[in-house]
């Protein structure tokens, strides 16, 4: 590009689906000139008369004034061949994902446009780069990835090719601000920042799940109820739809070439070859009639309390908690070195499975129950036990009564290192602080871009500071330690950052104090 500042008031937009309309829609409204192109001329009518039942719509209900509404209208127009595009300061492409026909694509709008036109691709799984490479001016090529739908998803990644000139991410930005959304910068690496913090939900749920440590609706009421997001992994599977996502994920793993982090699993494969793909079939890892949701209900906690119980005081901020809550049900404390005979005997692991708290202590592991503390156990909405393979039946249900007695459903399930939100969470945080450490994007535009884009709670990084950046370690590396897969090797901003004390949100000292100064 020849300036470093230029503004941009008149849209070509290439591809009329769902992505184009939505792109249009908020370009529209904020008053710029859109110019619709497609492939299909019957597409461009169809969705210009989406966007005038749309804005009809949004006034309608108030939310949108009758001359905004017909003004934004106006600004919308079709491009009946590519060479309409001539005038445009920037073209976004919202076409298929295909490495070739973007390239092809960007070759001919290359023909058609000015020297001083920004090209854009809303690719959310393909290299910036390579789309630019087959550009005569790579330096005009950016990534400007919106997420669905539009106007509802209030982020957009704005990437960097190797070869794009800054000065076009530059205007992205501030075209995105003046469009009523929120811009993140990238570089150009597999998944950018959403998809690629968004492994940690989805692989490690499904991991779990193929471990058999929990059903799929248990371990999204884990998620949600426990760990507090918003959505389990396989609701937002069946929400996304396993037809885009499950390539998607095969997509991040070949592109980091076969990082043990973004490992695919069997099971989303399985089911999308037999048709479940989801919500949008009525069928993926939920039932769907009328589109609600068909949960499978949950049996009735037990009622008999244990005798006694003794509770492990290897991390002793966990046991205080654990005492905290049994005290209140009026069952008996055992305050053993080791346990009576008669007791029961509740450990609380971080990334440790019970079987392995069990022998550590030489406790009996056939009345040993594990609970997770990682959340506070006395503001949760769901509590977690962990059984060994040796734990009894009648151990499984005292536990299961004496941490339910206050009337707050609990799940149990079967050995796991890190229980379920240990494994998801600690697995989120460490792929966020991994992005960090590859200085993808700042830490901050982490955390913004997965609480918007994926609508978590917190970012993982901030995520990780709430839960203690130590704690997140430990559960890491004892996870490791059991099962010796680099998959859950700590990333080393996490890892550096908790032995120093320093938040996961920082930059290192010395790159701040130097953008202070210039």
């Amino acid at each position: 590009m020849t300036s470093r500042h230029f503004s941009i008031e008149t849209i070509g937009i290439v591809g009329t689906g769902a992505m184009g309309r939505g792109i249009a829609q908020i370009a529209a409204l904020a008053g710029l000139t859109v110019r619709l192109y497609d492939t299909n001329p019957a597409a461009i009518g169809a969705a210009r008369d989406y966007l005038a039942e749309t804005f009809a719509k949004l006034t309608a209900k108030g939310k949108l004034d009758q001359a905004r509404s017909l003004a934004a209208l106006a600004n919308v127009s079709g491009a009946q061949v590519i060479g309409d595009l001539a005038d445009c300061d920037l073209v976004v492409e919202a076409i298929v994902e295909k490495l070739d026909v973007k390239q092809a694509l960007f070759r001919e709008l290359e023909t058609v446009v000015s020297g001083r036109c920004v090209l854009a691709s809303n690719t959310s799984s393909l290299s910036i780069t390579a789309i630019a490479a087959g550009c005569t001016n790579p330096s005009r090529v950016a990534g400007y990835h919106f997420f669905n739908p539009v106007p509802l998803m209030k982020i957009v990644e704005v990437i960097d090719g190797l070869r794009s000139d800054p000065a076009v991410g530059d205007a992205l930005m501030d075209l995105t601000r003046r469009m009523g959304h929120t811009p993140v910068r990238a570089k150009d690496m597999p998944g950018f920042i959403v998809n690629h913090a968004g492994r940690g939900m989805n692989t490690e749920g499904l991991r779990i799940a193929g471990e058999g440590v929990a059903s799929f609706a248990d371990i999204d009421r884990i998620m949600r109820e426990q760990a507090g997001f918003r959505l389990g992994p396989f609701e937002l599977l069946d929400l996304t739809a396993l037809d885009v996502s499950h390539p998607v994920m095969e997509s991040i793993y070949h592109q980091f070439y076969e990082e043990p982090r973004f490992t695919p699993s069997p099971i989303t494969g399985t089911r999308l070859a037999g048709g479940l793909i989801g919500r949008k079939t009525g069928e993926g890892f939920y039932r769907y009639e009328d589109g609600k949701q068909q949960v499978p209900a949950e049996a009735s906690a037990p009622t008999e309390l244990p005798q006694s119980v003794w509770v492990s005081k290897r991390y002793p901020q966990a046991h205080e908690a654990v005492v905290q809550l049994i005290v209140k049900t009026g069952v008996k404390l055992d305050d053993g070195a080791t346990p009576a005979a008669d007791s029961l005997i509740v450990v609380t692991p971080f990334g440790h499975d019970a079987t392995t708290a069990a022998v550590d202590e030489a406790l009996d592991a056939t009345r040993v129950v594990a609970i997770d503390t990682l959340f506070p156990l006395a503001a949760a909405q769901r509590r977690t036990l962990m059984t060994t393979p040796a734990t009894s039946r009648a151990a499984r249900e005292t536990a299961h009564a004496l941490f339910a007695a206050d009337g707050i459903p609990v799940t149990v399930i079967r050995d796991s290192t890190g229980f379920v939100a240990q494994r998801v969470v600690a697995t989120i945080v460490n792929i966020g602080c991994d992005i960090a450490q590859k200085q993808i994007a700042t830490p901050d535009d982490i955390d913004l871009a997965v609480t918007l884009g994926l609508g978590y709670p917190r970012g993982p990084l901030a995520l990780g500071d709430a839960l203690g950046a130590k704690t997140i370690l430990t559960i890491l590396r004892n996870i490791f330690s059991v099962l010796g897969e680099p998959r859950y090797r700590p990333s080393p901003w996490l890892a550096r950052r908790a032995q120093l004390g320093l938040s996961l949100t920082q930059r290192d000292a010395a790159d701040t104090q130097t953008e202070t100064q210039q």
